[in-house]
């Protein structure tokens, strides 16, 4: 959840939110800030014609692998508290070109959108849910109710005060785990509700119709509903039946309908889908085969970008203000090598730089939850300190943008590779090191550098 108001985004805001997760890259960080507030911007327009003319500033990022393109895609979703998909380009290229339909990128962000709907929803309702859970489990025990007892009883009074302690008394056991073992008869009741049907499309992949299937089957045998074999009642433990229960009464008090509704609706409104590897499916000049497969996938991503509705098993969903961000290495073609009607979906171009070691640096020092911070709380957890020097950092960084420079260059994953074998040694034995503190300096560093390239350690680890 954003820590800001969606009025509180502004564009300044909001590099400032990506620059605690991501280094540099200032070009990009601008375009994905004033392409989300325009978003806003278009929400205040009072003319609903005009409103629904201003379609999203759609962004096309390019540069090396590992710079954060991905990253800053991702974020910005996570800033804006927007449904975010990323697919690979690449998905729909697979051989003698079957493979998945690119409606299937709206389908999953959708069904994404659903699940996350339905997760806030059940948290609203699992406090009202847990309540009735323990109702029904202490009915089940045979748990007198004071509620029960008749009014015109001579002992009305007595008798309620006495149950309800009493009562009491057992949902604090229940609470307690105190009654997980007891057995008790839980009424099922067999659940088959009507699966939902969507028209599979002659261009969709096996991929897509394996999907649709597991989709339709879950909602027909829930995986977590007890087998029912004609049978209305099965006796489980205590602990297993409140879960049961509380499953049970949470589903019924959710409103679904509301629910695909609003995830629709934020899906039309908010969805921001990133297209990765689309360089991928540029035509490399012949006129059949592969190239021909990669320009159709071009053309049929085409109407999506450019606005359509696309028929999901949640409804129909109109892709006319999804924001879509595609990116990009772009090591043996441009951007202008897609087809021209794609690249002019695809206004806003944003040029991502390869990582220097001053990065690198920054990397490790700046950002926030750094790998460095990470390794060191991971050791915690067995009593081990982690002292990373300036020193240590500065040599790990110049180590990781020396091996992007000699051997393949993979931006920032490097340093997650170099760090792992770095402190390999040190997780293999923390746990028989209780109490011990760390220091790793640029000596350290240069030690354990000096031994992994004598064993060729390096060449055979990092990627």
């Amino acid at each position: 959840m954003s820590r800001y108001s969606v009025e509180e985004l502004t564009p300044k805001r909001v590099v400032e939110e990506l620059n605690r997760f991501i280094i540099g890259q200032d070009e990009a960080k601008k375009a994905v800030a004033v392409a989300l507030r325009n978003r806003w911007r278009r929400s205040k327009i009072e003319d609903d014609f005009l409103r629904k003319e201003i379609t999203p500033r759609n962004i096309l990022m390019s540069g090396p692998t590992g710079v954060g393109k991905t990253e800053i895609a991702r974020r910005l979703a996570e800033i804006s508290n927007a449904p975010f998909l990323k697919v690979e380009a690449t998905k729909f290229t697979e051989v003698g070109y079957v493979g998945r339909d690119v409606e299937s990128m709206i389908k999953d962000l959708v069904k994404h959108a659903v699940n996350e709907k339905k997760r806030i929803e059940t948290e609203i309702v699992y406090k009202k849910a847990e309540s009735i859970a323990v109702d029904k489990i202490l009915d089940l025990l045979n748990v007198p109710s004071p509620e029960k007892l008749p009014k015109d009883d001579a002992d009305y009074e007595e008798k309620y005060k006495r149950q309800s302690d009493y009562r009491k008394k057992m949902a604090d056991k229940l609470e307690n785990g105190k009654l997980d073992d007891k057995k008790v008869s839980v009424p099922v009741k067999p659940s088959a509700p009507i699966p939902v049907f969507e028209v599979i499309s002659g261009s969709g992949g096996i991929e897509e119709i394996d999907s649709m299937i597991k989709d339709m089957m879950s909602s027909i045998f829930p995986p977590n509903a007890p087998q029912q074999k004609g049978k209305k009642e099965k006796t489980m433990p205590v602990s297993e039946a409140f879960e049961y229960i509380l499953q049970t009464e949470a589903e019924k008090l959710l409103d679904h309908e509301k629910i695909v509704r609003d995830a629709l609706e934020w899906v039309e409104e908010d969805g921001i889908i990133f297209i990765d590897e689309i360089d991928k499916i540029i035509a490399s000049g012949s006129a059949n085969g592969p190239d021909v497969s990669r320009e159709g996938v071009q053309r049929d991503i085409l109407p999506i970008v450019e606005g359509c509705i696309v028929n999901t098993k949640y409804g129909p969903v109109k892709t006319d203000h999804i924001l879509f961000i595609a990116a990009g290495a772009f090591h043996m073609n441009s951007p202008e090598d897609l087809i021209p009607e794609l690249q002019g979906r695809f206004p806003i171009k944003a040029r991502l730089l390869s990582l220097t070691k001053k990065d690198f640096v920054r990397i490790l020092t700046d950002t926030e939850n750094s790998l460095p911070v990470q390794y060191a709380e991971l050791m915690k957890s067995e009593n081990v300190t982690l002292n990373f020097t300036p020193s240590g950092i500065e040599e790990i960084a110049a180590i990781a943008f020396e091996e992007n420079s000699t051997t393949q260059d993979i931006g920032a994953r490097r340093l997650q590779s170099v760090m792992e074998i770095l402190l390999e040694d040190i997780s293999f034995t923390a746990s028989e090191k209780s109490g011990s503190k760390i220091k790793i300096d640029k000596a350290y560093v240069n030690k354990w550098y000096k031994s992994a390239r004598e064993n060729e350690k390096l060449s055979n680890y990092i990627i």
